[in-house]
């Protein structure tokens, strides 16, 4: 019979020889952690291999992602559909075992990990959908969504900050059904973390309001002792009122001789003699990527997993014969279809607000948005890093989870972007949810890679940013973003929405959240934008990107882009031209990656090639705007931080005004 060391010696010797084959990786959490992931995947996980999409499958997190062969090595055991030869080609082109793991690259990988602590953000996301899709479904009886979120981390996760954000707020928000797993083994890259990492985890944990677990005699759980590990990991799971922290000792590199517990081990392959030698100390017989029959059959996952499913998929059943209509919008909302009311609703909206016209801020613009788009989506789940009064993302039918019950659709996330948006991309990769979240545009700096990452994944994560230039005012620079648009701009798979009205704000909104399984940063003034008219053709076009918005009657001589607020500058710009004898056409550009993804016919319609004198204007980084305005362009905005001053002072003190952008049209006609 196989031996609970055995298969875990599985895990390490597909780890070691992954790590070899690649001549690059890191061998030591995978060797350290073996012993816990071999109790919680065979003891503990519920999941398919042959369906990693069953929707009351428990999660799984590595959020110490650079250990990714750990994951591989597991997968590949269970049963998913992750070949050897995958594992034979670890980190290489065109195989499904990249240096970190990535969702959607490779079967069973929940989220992509590897930036430290965003795993554990992540992991939160998912226990929050899983506890607010239950308050929502569940019925007397009829349990439907009932999982676990398991997720391993490092000292190096539990170091960054963001790991302080997710934990305090998973502790308020109650999240039984999340475990996390902390692989204590004292090492980091630069060595012993003694000299820089001292903190009380176990203390800092209950302060947070987790269900701490350690050993009988108050020390860590053995890592390497199967049965302490799974008697505490049962001790976690059979509670559900707190997070629970089950805090482990490890080696790393365990089975290394000379390797083990030290640094050397955690980054850089072991080289093959002490591979040999990690192999003779482990008692493992077998060749490079050879695991036996027995182990193979000892480790198989698939008839377990397709009898957990079978199981659900009787009790649903029963459910939808209990609970029809539920049952139906449960489906709709895991499989990530959006209502059949949705495309005719959202269009009568856009319709109504250029029939309507309303002078209001953008941010005011999205409440609206959100007032008439949230009675058709009961998938909308949003929040805001303490400044919901003023983002204006609270909308009439908001409830806060904590207190809303089944339609409980608002997260207090307090002063924690960063957490935010990674919890937000966790909610998003459950499934059942369309996230958003918001802060002020200055402060995406602290979100900053969570976004990247919504991309990278990717993720159908809604970022609101308000207070979008130096048009906040009085706040000053601190407060006022100069290079974020540029910036966020710069991602690749992300859309950036800076609408000109309350039209462009709804097309903004109607995008993102039609955008499914991509991300979208929507970008809105604090101060009042004037309504532009158009034509239904000019309405349709908002939705790619960047379209003619003011036409002269006879031809052009130069053309205005702008974006936003400064939209209304441009086409007054425009007119008093026009009086001048100057015919100049504007074209409001309100999200420049998706005029970017047209086609080059329509690109060529709306900035055609023969018309080089070009003016930008927006109240950001002038240097984003080069590719479209070209060498005999001209850009009017910011090149400097800006000041604390009434909005209008500022506009005029950095040369952001009507009169400046006539002037500079006119110096760009040849």
């Amino acid at each position: 019979m196989t031996t609970r060391r055995e298969r875990a010696n599985a895990i390490r010797a597909l780890a070691m020889d992954g790590v070899e084959a690649a001549k690059s990786g890191h061998p030591g959490m995978p060797m350290g952690m073996a012993d816990i992931a071999e109790v919680v995947w065979g003891d503990f996980l519920h999941h398919n291999p042959s369906n990693p999409h069953w929707p009351n499958r428990d999660r799984f997190v590595l959020s110490n992602g650079h250990g990714s062969m750990l994951q591989y090595a597991l997968l590949h055991l269970t049963g998913y559909n992750l070949p050897i030869e995958d594992l034979k080609n670890f980190r290489q082109l065109n195989h499904h075992t990249a240096g970190h793991p990535e969702y959607g690259h490779t079967p069973g990988v929940e989220t992509t990990t590897g930036p430290l602590g965003q795993g554990l953000a992540n992991a939160v996301g998912f226990a929050i959908a899983e506890k607010v899709l239950a308050e929502r479904f569940n019925k007397p009886g009829h349990d439907i969504v009932d999982h676990h979120t398991f997720v391993f981390l490092g000292d190096g996760c539990l170091m960054e900050g963001i790991s302080h954000e997710v934990s305090s707020l998973a502790g308020t928000l109650k999240l039984g059904k999340l475990v996390a797993i902390y692989d204590d083994n004292g090492i980091s890259i630069d060595g012993e973390v003694h000299d820089w990492f001292t903190d009380n985890t176990a203390e800092r944990f209950r302060a947070y309001g987790w269900n701490v677990v350690v050993g009988d005699d108050g020390k860590p759980v053995d890592g390497h002792d199967a049965d302490s590990i799974k008697k505490a990991i049962a001790s976690a799971t059979s509670q559900s009122e707190k997070p629970s922290l089950v805090i482990c000792k490890t080696i790393i590199g365990f089975g290394s001789p000379n390797k083990e517990g030290k640094e050397s081990s955690h980054g850089a392959p072991l080289g093959p003699d002490e591979v040999k030698l990690a192999r003779e100390q482990l008692g493992w017989k077998y060749g490079p990527f050879e695991i036996p029959d027995d182990i193979y059959a000892s480790w198989n996952a698939k008839d377990a997993g397709a009898k957990a499913e079978k199981a659900w998929n009787d009790q649903f059943d029963a459910y939808a014969k209990a609970h029809p209509e539920l049952a139906a919008e449960f489906k709709r909302r895991t499989a990530g279809e959006l209502p059949k009311s949705w495309h005719e609703g959202a269009a009568a909206y856009v319709a109504k607000m250029q029939a309507e016209g309303p002078v209001v801020a953008s941010r005011k613009a999205s409440q609206m948005a959100l007032d008439a788009f949230g009675p058709l989506l009961p998938e909308l789940i949003g929040g805001s890093a303490d400044l919901a009064p003023s983002n204006l993302t609270i909308w009439k039918g908001s409830k806060n989870i904590t207190t809303g019950g089944a339609d409980g659709n608002y997260i207090h996330y307090g002063v924690r972007e960063f957490g935010m948006s990674a919890i937000a991309n966790g909610i998003a990769l459950h499934g059942g949810f369309i996230p958003y979240d918001a802060t002020f545009l200055v402060f995406s700096d602290y979100a900053r890679n969570a976004v990247r990452m919504s991309a990278l994944i990717p993720a159908h994560a809604i970022h609101v940013y308000t207070h979008d230039s130096i048009g906040l005012g009085e706040d000053g620079p601190t407060h006022q973003p100069v290079e974020h648009l540029g910036s966020l701009r710069l991602i690749p798979n992300n859309r950036v929405w800076r609408p000109a009205d309350a039209v462009e704000s709804a097309v903004s909104w109607k995008k993102a959240i039609e955008r499914a399984g991509n991300p979208s940063c929507l970008v809105f003034s604090r101060q009042n934008l004037k309504h532009n008219p158009r034509t239904e053709a000019q309405v349709a076009d908002i939705e790619k990107g960047g379209y003619v918005l003011f036409e002269p009657s006879e031809k052009f001589k130069a053309i205005i882009i702008a974006t936003g607020s400064e939209v209304g500058i441009a086409v007054e710009a425009a007119q008093a031209l026009g009086d001048q004898g100057v015919p100049v056409r504007v074209v409001s550009m309100p999200c420049t990656e998706e005029f970017d993804a047209q086609p080059v016919e329509y690109r060529e319609g709306v900035l055609p090639s023969w018309c080089r004198a070009r003016v930008a204007v927006e109240a950001a980084s002038v240097d984003f705007w080069a590719k479209y305005i070209g060498l005999d362009g001209k850009a009017i905005g910011m090149s400097t931080f800006g000041a604390s001053a009434p909005i209008d002072k500022l506009y005029e003190h950095f040369g952001i005004t009507t009169p400046k952008v006539i002037d500079a049209v006119k110096s760009v006609i040849k």
